[in-house]
């Protein structure tokens, strides 16, 4: 017997559906000619926590970490515990296995932890669905894989999966526990590898705009006219540093010179020279189709979509084969899947009276962009359009401007690239520089398709510069100065990130790392996090109260508790340098380079290196009345065998006690321990201490057991 294992019920059912009759369907598995089918529920199998390990584990002790497992265990989810044993009795009477997990690094784990936690040894192919339409899954079954041929990307994503593991588990515990010594009883410090930096990079962006100044400067315009033609036209000066003073930008901040500047250019004599022209002939190919990435982006840019949203809207569209697969990092098509476009467009063409019928007639199926590269290509490719035709009016208005999104970059693969010709001028008066450029459009090809979109157009001020009129002539050429007009301007301050924006920042994260050498090794790495998780990382960060969410742009700004919770760790952890190599190592493990061990052995080094620099974190705390022994943890009532005192809440790193007296501590008579460890990191002494429970350990409820559940298997 074969037996395909879907990593999702949409996907076993749209497979059976492809495979031969007779069908017959039962609790968990559909029968066929070709085979049985089943499937998961996603992970049906979870990372074991700490007290699987070990009971004891189920307080949190600093002296504890970092916790880190011998030997990795997995527990099946009791959720998914009846498809389990379905799943696991069809894998026994098994003769062959096909593994029909997404095609992606977890899509790969999914199913490969099931086969290995039941110790498979019969032979397992891959089959690779790129969309659910029925075409789509018959190239599908037509070509079969060796699973082995995958077992790299398997294991760049165990070792994703444990060292998410380790760092959330570990350092969450451990400044869990910081909170507590400062004071903040009830306060839960989820902490995640790409997390994060993640809620570091809206932390800092408030801080930039807090700390903004705007500062004025000045812009000067002259108009020369050409003396062969007698045309007139702009140049912007471009004042030189050795002789105007600018800021750090290269921008003109001080009035008195750009004043003067303009007086001088006024004087005689008033001749200047052409001393650089250049006229090229420039193609711009279309935009590549979409990635997941790149959809939630513009979706948000354009209509105010949420990335989760987004990605919701496009898993909806997959499951109704309207498109193909949503969770891709991929931007390009393969080579063989160009022999579809004839039909994809031919369904297109027939949305009478819509844009995307029109630019469909309009292109050439026969056309072959840069898209087309299986160079480019892994175990998926870029979103774009089935073969199944769409009824745009079955669809809500969010499916359908996605669905639109997706087909206007499918389409634009087969029209014409933008041509224009690029002038660029130099003019040289009174010794000084002036610079114009321009922009004459050829034939707008793709472009035409996507004029509609303001959102989508060039920064202004660029745009300004080059789409000046410019007359033809050439270098050594005369001009006279007509007159000139200064300009001001005032600097901005950075706009605040919102959950799309946010995205592109962890997408294009080489942008925000502090090392030099890391930035440039960096920029061609996809960013941190995955496709699948980036939208529900932010979401996360919004559910659990680090992030605020306003408007309808959801504009995000932090809450005081995620300036505690940066503030606290150390620069490791809150810029996304470690994270971003990180994801280079692991996708160079997808490629089959290095191993899971070497990679969570570094991991292990970063949880106990940051859980040593827990035990002296400052952590600012609570309102309250300072602890005078260590100066970090405020004083707190306590019930005692005796009745009420008063203790420190860095208990046990610090011992400091004191009597009650009317409600406030007593410290008349005190001595203050040296013992207070908070401040040398000392182990705690051994002397007597009252009976509470240690505020250096911490059981947490079940709410709280349950929402550090989801830090610890997250990002």
């Amino acid at each position: 017997m074969r037996l395909y294992i879907a990593e999702k019920p949409s996907v076993g059912r749209a497979l059976a559906a492809c495979l031969p009759q007779p069908h017959r369907k039962g609790q968990g598995w559909i029968e066929t000619g070709g085979g049985v089918v089943t499937w998961l529920f996603g992970h049906v199998l979870r990372q074991a926590e700490p007290e699987e390990y070990d009971p004891k584990l189920k307080r949190w002790r600093a002296e504890d970490l970092p916790i880190l497992p011998a030997e990795w265990r997995l527990v099946v989810n009791e959720s998914a515990a009846q498809q389990f044993a379905v799943v696991k009795g069809l894998i026994a009477r098994a003769d062959e296995i096909v593994h029909g997990g997404d095609p992606d690094r977890e899509g790969q784990l999914l199913v490969d932890e099931v086969l290995d936690f039941l110790g498979n040894e019969k032979p397992v192919r891959r089959i690779l669905i790129n969309a659910l339409d029925d075409k789509s899954i018959h190239d599908a079954l037509g070509d079969l894989r060796d699973n082995a041929d995958f077992l790299p990307l398997k294991r760049s994503a165990l070792a994703r999966a444990r060292a998410d593991w380790l760092i959330g588990m570990n350092l969450s515990r451990a400044y869990t526990l910081a909170a507590r010594r400062a004071g903040h009883d009830r306060l839960v410090l989820p902490i995640g590898r790409v997390k994060t930096p993640t809620l570091a990079l809206v932390v800092r962006r408030e801080r930039e705009i807090e700390n903004f100044k705007p500062a004025t400067y000045y812009l000067l315009d002259a108009v020369f006219r050409h003396e062969k033609t007698g045309e007139s036209f702009r140049a912007r000066w471009k004042p030189s540093e050795e002789r105007t003073p600018l800021d750090p930008e290269g921008r003109l901040v001080d009035e008195h010179a750009a004043r003067a500047a303009l007086e001088a250019f006024g004087s005689e004599p008033q001749d200047a020279k052409v001393t650089r022209y250049e006229r090229k002939k420039k193609e711009e190919p279309p935009p590549l189709p979409f990635s997941l990435s790149a959809l939630q982006v513009l979706a948000g840019k354009r209509y105010g979509y949420e990335p989760q949203q987004v990605l919701d809207t496009a898993q909806k569209l997959y499951e109704e084969k309207l498109t193909s697969y949503p969770r891709s990092d991929a931007e390009y098509l393969p080579v063989n899947q160009h022999k579809d476009a004839a039909k994809i467009l031919s369904n297109l063409a027939a949305l009478a009276d819509t844009p995307l019928g029109a630019w469909a007639r309009a292109a050439d199926a026969k056309q072959k962009s840069r898209a087309w590269n299986d160079a480019k290509i892994s175990a998926h490719h870029a979103i774009i359009p089935t073969t199944v035709p769409v009824n745009l009016a079955r669809l809500s208005a969010v499916e359908r401007n996605v669905y639109e999104l997706i087909a206007r970059a499918y389409i634009a693969q087969f029209h014409p690239n933008y041509v224009y010709d690029q002038t660029k001028v130099e003019v040289t008066y009174h010794g000084e520089l002036f610079a114009a450029s321009g922009r004459t459009e050829r034939a707008a090809g793709w472009r035409a398709m996507y004029r509609a979109g303001k959102s989508e157009s060039e920064d202004t001020e660029k745009e300004d510069e080059e789409s000046a009129v410019l007359p033809p002539m050439k270098k050594g050429d005369a001009a006279d100065y007509v007159s000139a007009e200064l300009g001001t301007r005032q600097t901005k301050p950075p706009t605040r990130f919102t959950p799309a924006t946010l995205l592109q920042g962890m997408k294009e994260i080489h942008k925000y790392v502090k090392d030099e050498a890391a930035k440039k090794m960096l920029r061609d790495v996809s960013g941190i996090g995955t496709e699948a998780t980036r939208a529900s990382i932010i979401e996360d960060l919004i559910r659990r109260k680090f992030l605020h969410a306003a408007g309808k742009k959801k504009v995000l700004t932090p809450t005081e508790a995620a300036y505690l919770l940066i503030d606290a760790l150390p620069d490791t952890m809150t810029y996304p340098d470690a994270t971003a190599v990180w994801e280079d190592r692991l996708h160079s493990m997808a490629e089959g380079e290095g191993t899971p061990e070497e990679f969570l052995a570094g991991q292990a080094a970063f949880a106990r290196e940051l859980c040593h620099a827990a035990l002296s974190a400052r952590i600012a705390g609570v309102e309250g009345i300072p602890c005078p022994a260590c100066g970090r943890g405020v004083m707190q009532k306590r019930k005692g065998r005796h009745g009420d005192f008063w203790g420190c809440s860095a208990f046990p790193q610090c011992r400091m006690t004191a009597n009650d007296v009317g409600g406030k501590p007593d410290f008349a008579g005190k001595r203050i321990p040296r013992s207070a460890a908070g401040a040398s990191g000392a182990r705690p002494s051994a002397s007597p201490a009252p009976t509470y429970t240690p505020r250096g350990s911490y059981t947490p409820t079940a709410d709280e057991q349950a929402e550090m559940d989801a830090i610890f298997f997250g990002e």
